[in-house]
């Protein structure tokens, strides 16, 4: 399990974006190889910490494993143990919908995203980060 570190810089949008570019392929093309760890950590991690920029908070817990967990949107904080409000996923599905080539909806009907609380569905207002042109 991954910590959930407090955003302390500003993620800059065109390095977010070369992030996603560089695992394009891997995003949109289910036959794709995986692009290495590295350049999937980097895409994964900057737009995930985007988050908190949009939606400044500590209600809602949105976890990557194994590159990175935030906290965004506004309301109650929780302190201890498991978020009251978490949003789960894998790397793919979630540079997915960062890029735009999937939607929350999808995903979660699709058994990809682990979504409990009832904010977790607030995320998908944020979403897209770092839309995609399919190619």
């Amino acid at each position: 399990m991954v910590g959930v570190r407090p955003t302390t810089t500003t993620v800059d949008p065109a390095q977010c974006r070369a992030a996603v570019e560089a695992v394009a392929d891997w995003i949109t093309d289910d036959r794709a190889p995986a692009p290495p760890r590295p350049e999937i950590a980097a895409a994964v991690r900057l737009t995930a910490r985007t988050l908190p920029q949009l939606a400044p908070g500590n209600s809602v817990e949105v976890r990557v494993p194994p590159f990175v967990a935030v906290q965004c949107i506004a309301g109650p904080r929780h302190t201890r143990g498991t978020p009251p409000n978490v949003v789960e996923t894998d790397p793919r599905t979630w540079l997915r919908l960062a890029a735009g080539t999937t939607t929350f909806d999808e995903a979660v009907a699709a058994g990809e995203i682990h979504a409990s609380g009832s904010r977790a569905a607030e995320v998908a207002d944020l979403l897209p980060i770092t839309p995609l042109k399919i190619r």
